[in-house]
C-alpha cells in the first residue's frame, strides 16, 4: 500500500488527528498511568466495601455483647452460661459431656 493511498483511508486521517492523538494520550494516562488512575481508584473502592462489610458484622457483633451482658445481670443466667460455655459444675456434682458422631471430626 502506498503513502498516498493510506492518506486517503478515513481511520488514518482520524488517528493522525493532532488533537485525537492527544485526547488518546490523556485518556491512557489518566486511566492507567495518574496516580488517581482508574485503577487505583478501584482498588481504594474494594477496599472501602470490604471495611464497610466489615464495620457492620462487627456493630452487629457488639449489639449480640451488649443482649448477653444484659442477660448475664441474672445471677441464675451466669451460673447457666458459666455451666455451658466453661463446663463449670458444683462440689460434689458430676458432668458428661455428650459429643454426637456427625458432630465429631
Amino acid at each position: 500500500m502506498k503513502w498516498s493511498e493510506l492518506k486517503t483511508k478515513t481511520w488514518f486521517k482520524i488517528a493522525s488527528n493532532k488533537y485525537f492523538l492527544v485526547s488518546m494520550v490523556f485518556v491512557i494516562w489518566m486511566l492507567f498511568l495518574d496516580t488517581n488512575s482508574w485503577l487505583i481508584q478501584r482498588e481504594l473502592n474494594q477496599e472501602k466495601e470490604e471495611l464497610l462489610n466489615n464495620r457492620a458484622y462487627y456493630l452487629k457483633e457488639i449489639e449480640k455483647d451488649k443482649q448477653t451482658l444484659k442477660r448475664l445481670n441474672d445471677s441464675v443466667e451466669i451460673e447457666k452460661f458459666a455451666r455451658e460455655n466453661y463446663y463449670m459444675k458444683r462440689p460434689n456434682e458430676e458432668i458428661f459431656i455428650i459429643e454426637y458422631q456427625d458432630s465429631l471430626q
